[in-house]
């Protein structure tokens, strides 16, 4: 069935790229354009200024839910990402421009489920009020901001509490970099580069170390190794482990609106590391600042964050703490704009003159 605005829709391919309009897509881009999107081949064909193109908004994972709110004849949807909070850009969720062959019914995905209603695509609060006390406001990649709910769980068959539904129902993330799908527990792969932090509903018993599960827009379960998943945690992740997952990320490279194991922006790297865990954090750095609670400096633990923001503007930039701080020394991994990369280092001091603080998930 083809997406119709008012009604849900979700994501069929592994990464589906959100564009600030049709006409912003350049030539370079065709790669995630196409009706199979190989994202690694997009990435690895941009240069340095074309790696942070402001064409893209951010990027969605298979299963993702949105909201459609227009269509046109060339094959564009106008969609609100509903699992990426931009309190800034719209109540419930990121707008922006999808290819409408990215996406599938909801039914497709789970034919038992019913159409969804529209309510809180992020569900209740996990951590109590959205933030403690005044929090700063800033930009991510697309513009002005505002405050923002506090981080938010998924339940295992869709918005809700994290672990409430039935144990075998609950829904598994992939906790590899990349995995592939296929189509028989011992067939060819019949869709690649599915990325870490993907949720998956179980379809069945494993079989011979493979775990069938349900696809959107295919009628039959796809199997998935069974050591490249996991089950959704039940309980929140202390944070030092949503860092170690972070971790695992140095080196990829920097990409303006990136939220994938092939290339991932700052704010997409906080997003993505908790949202292994079942943690649904706003999308853009301003709107994550406005989500968590502010600890004094010197006061911060590995797992929090830090954000940055030039002297009478907006925040900018936003990193996870991967040291103690030791005499006014401060380190942090983060996805840098200037190097491209993902890296672990000390603040520098031109990065340690733009520091607004430290603050808590």
């Amino acid at each position: 069935m083809a997406p119709q605005p008012g009604r849900r829709a979700v994501v069929r391919v592994p990464v589906a790229t959100l564009w600030t309009a049709p006409e912003a897509v350049r030539p370079i881009d065709c790669p995630a354009l196409a009706g199979s999107p190989d994202v690694a081949a997009w990435i690895a064909g941009m240069d340095r200024d074309q790696l942070v193109g402001d064409c893209v908004l951010t990027q969605l994972l298979l299963g993702e839910p949105v909201r459609v709110t227009e269509t046109r004849p060339d094959g564009w949807v106008r969609v609100v990402a509903l699992g990426q909070p931009a309190a800034k850009l719209g109540a419930d969720g990121y707008p922006g421009w999808l290819r409408a062959a990215h996406l599938a019914d909801p039914a497709d995905a789970d034919p038992s489920s019913p159409e969804p209603t529209d309510v809180d695509p992020a569900g209740p609060a996990l951590s109590g009020p959205a933030s403690a006390g005044p929090a700063p406001v800033g930009t991510g990649p697309a513009g002005p901001g505002s405050t923002s709910p506090g981080p938010t769980g998924f339940g295992p068959t869709g918005p809700g509490p994290a672990g409430s539904g039935s144990a075998a129902d609950a829904p598994l993330t992939v906790d590899v970099a990349h995995t592939a799908l296929r189509a028989e527990p011992d067939g060819d792969a019949a869709l690649t580069g599915v990325v870490l932090g993907t949720r998956l509903t179980p379809a069945g018993p494993p079989v011979d170390g493979r775990r069938p599960v349900r696809v959107p827009g295919r009628a039959d379960p796809l199997w998935a190794a069974e050591d490249d998943l996991v089950p959704l945690p039940a309980e929140r992740p202390e944070a030092e482990k949503v860092l170690a997952v972070a971790e695992r990320l140095r080196d990829l490279v920097y990409v303006w609106g990136g939220m994938s194991t092939d290339g991932i922006d700052c704010s997409g790297l906080v997003h993505l590391a908790w949202r292994r865990y079942g943690i649904t954090l706003p999308r853009d750095a301003d709107d994550q600042a406005a989500a968590t609670s502010r600890v004094p400096l010197d006061a911060e633990r590995p797992g929090d964050l830090y954000f940055f923001a030039r002297p009478g503007r907006r925040i900018h930039h936003v990193g996870i703490v991967s040291a103690e701080p030791r005499g006014g020394r401060r380190r942090m991994l983060h996805a840098c704009y200037l190097t491209r990369r993902v890296v672990e280092e000390e603040l520098p001091a031109e990065r340690t003159a733009t520091l607004v603080g430290a603050y808590r998930v």
